[in-house]
């Protein structure tokens, strides 16, 4: 079932140093909030497939769909139960296949997520361990430990799950099993070599479908410190961190993922990882993306810096510095599915709307590949009012951890018409799509010069037309306090992160600005919250 690419993906693979991704704008679509083919009011593969016009329209290089395997969706498909499969919600494999074929004919690439962490606890290997005794040979392609205490009541050291609460539940035998997030996600043990084989089996199965390559859930978790070592008192386990932890961000993951580039680079085509890696420093975070290690690696760094000029151009140039030490390019990211929508957390109303359109050019003039998330081109806040009985983000339901409310980022996106869902399938949506959206639709938006999806449209055009942009070199200019001004060959970039305007001089033909600009005895007064390409 090997896909052969579209002829502008051909042109694009023709130079092996080349490298696609270097400069690649990829969408990540959530695919059960993306587009509903069949009306049970759950996104599936057919409806991605029905709606790639439009991010070909949009002008993105890839699409990466969140998992679509079978699972019983005790965390929105990170739990896999079969990595072969498709689950019923999602299709069938063979709209797999049709999607795959149908984004090459559009001239995008697909990357499907890998969940090698931990499986789902109905996966076949855990069933058998659990179900097996404490002799069941399963038992040791997971990580189960005795007790501690006189009766071994206690969990075997004191690592906390992501989502909160211990990273331990006791089985029946009265033993216990490790599980970084919810207690239907079993870790596996990454130390065994079947469970290796069996990894690489099933990306041999995808890449043999013709996927183009893999984001890697949890890059930096599979392999945990010797002897799985007490952490002491320390604060709760994150997300998106910058903590020191003895079960993420270990050496021994690096091997693994140099295995997978082996693997990787025997297909034809330029097949890609990209590393899901929170990683204390930018440094530790370029180990992932060595030569012979994974393309990419995610940019948390930027995700989570602040609303402040200093704050940014630190975290670019930190980034790139660790980056361009092994040779690989930075990736920039503003929002996903785990995180708060940037328009929200930029500020909400009409000041968040402000920044986000700014930082999206920002986000696009930098050096490297950046990833959006489906629903940033239409400018969608985040929902934070949805009712406790509609949610269903695992972490909501344990109550202790900090990331509990990740659902307000997954309402499904709206596509058209005045009332819910939008477009969005032929029934309801699984998560209520607020009122407001009406005018934020893809149809509301298209064809409007004054709206976020056209700035989309026009930056992503520009980004190809304009050779300085995307991979390669950028220096700084000198810029007034608060505001950001740097170079790229042929372009440059003014943002200013003040509420209030700025006069600068003209430093070359505005092509593309988020605010309007004017102008007056060769200065510009550049208005607050506002970000603008210029051609020199």
């Amino acid at each position: 079932m090997t896909q052969e690419l579209a002829p502008t993906l051909r042109d694009q693979s023709a130079a092996p140093s080349a490298g696609w991704w270097r400069d690649a704008v990829i969408y990540q679509v959530y695919v059960r909030s993306f587009a509903d083919s069949d009306g049970d009011g759950i996104g599936d593969l057919r409806g991605v497939r029905e709606r790639l016009p439009h991010l070909a329209d949009l002008g993105v290089d890839a699409v990466w769909l969140t998992p679509f395997y079978a699972s019983p969706q005790a965390d929105g498909g990170y739990d896999v139960a079969d990595y072969r499969s498709v689950d019923p919600l999602f299709g069938e494999l063979s709209d797999a296949d049709d999607l795959v074929r149908e984004a090459h004919r559009l001239g995008l690439r697909v990357i499907v997520d890998i969940v090698p962490n931990h499986t789902s606890d109905q996966h076949v290997w855990f069933r058998a361990a659990v179900e097996g005794g404490p002799d069941a040979p399963e038992r040791a392609l997971y990580h189960f430990r005795p007790g501690r205490g006189p009766d071994g009541d206690l969990p075997p050291n004191d690592w906390e799950s992501v989502f909160g609460g211990p990273a331990w539940t006791r089985t029946d035998a009265g033993d216990w099993y490790l599980h970084l997030f919810a207690p239907e996600q079993p870790d596996l043990n990454w130390e065994h070599p079947a469970v290796r084989e069996e990894f690489e089996s099933i990306l041999r199965f995808w890449l043999d479908l013709g996927v183009d390559g893999f984001r890697i859930d949890v890059a930096h978790g599979m392999v945990k410190a010797e002897g799985l070592p007490d952490i002491g008192l320390r604060e709760q386990a994150k997300m998106i961190g910058a903590q020191v932890l003895p079960f993420f961000d270990q050496d021994g993951v690096h091997e693994i993922h140099r295995s997978w580039r082996l693997l990787l680079d025997g297909y034809e085509g330029q097949r890609i990882g990209v590393a899901e890696a929170w990683a204390p420093t930018s440094e530790r975070l370029a180990l992932y993306v060595r030569p012979d290690e994974l393309h990419q690696a995610f940019n948390f760094q930027f995700l989570t810096c602040a609303w402040e000029a200093a704050a940014m151009r630190q975290v670019i140039d930190s980034s790139l510095a660790a980056t361009a030490s092994v040779g690989a390019p930075t990736t920039w990211v503003l929002s996903n599915h785990d995180v708060v929508r940037h328009t929200t957390r930029y500020g909400g109303d009409a000041q968040g709307l402000r920044r986000a359109r700014a930082a999206a050019l920002l986000t696009l003039a930098l050096p490297g590949s950046a990833y959006l998330y489906q629903g940033e081109e239409l400018g969608l806040p985040e929902v934070s009012d949805l009712p406790d009985g509609v949610r269903q983000d695992p972490a909501f339901f344990r109550g202790d951890g900090q990331d509990g409310l990740r659902d307000g980022c997954r309402v499904p996106i709206p596509w058209s018409g005045t009332a819910a869902p939008y477009g969005f399938g032929p029934g309801a949506s699984w998560l209520p799509q607020p009122a407001a959206w009406a005018g934020l639709s893809v149809e509301a938006q298209t064809g409007d010069p004054r709206s976020t999806l056209e700035l989309y449209r026009s930056a992503l055009a520009l980004r190809k037309e304009l050779p300085g942009l995307g991979d390669g070199a950028l220096e700084w200019l000198p810029a007034p306090e608060g505001v950001l001004v740097f170079s790229r060959p042929g372009v440059v970039c003014t943002l200013n992160t003040l509420a209030e305007e700025v006069e600068l001089p003209v430093p070359g033909r505005p092509v593309l600005s988020s605010g309007a600009l004017e102008f007056g005895g060769g200065a510009v007064r550049l208005p607050g919250e506002t970000c603008v390409w210029w051609a020199v």
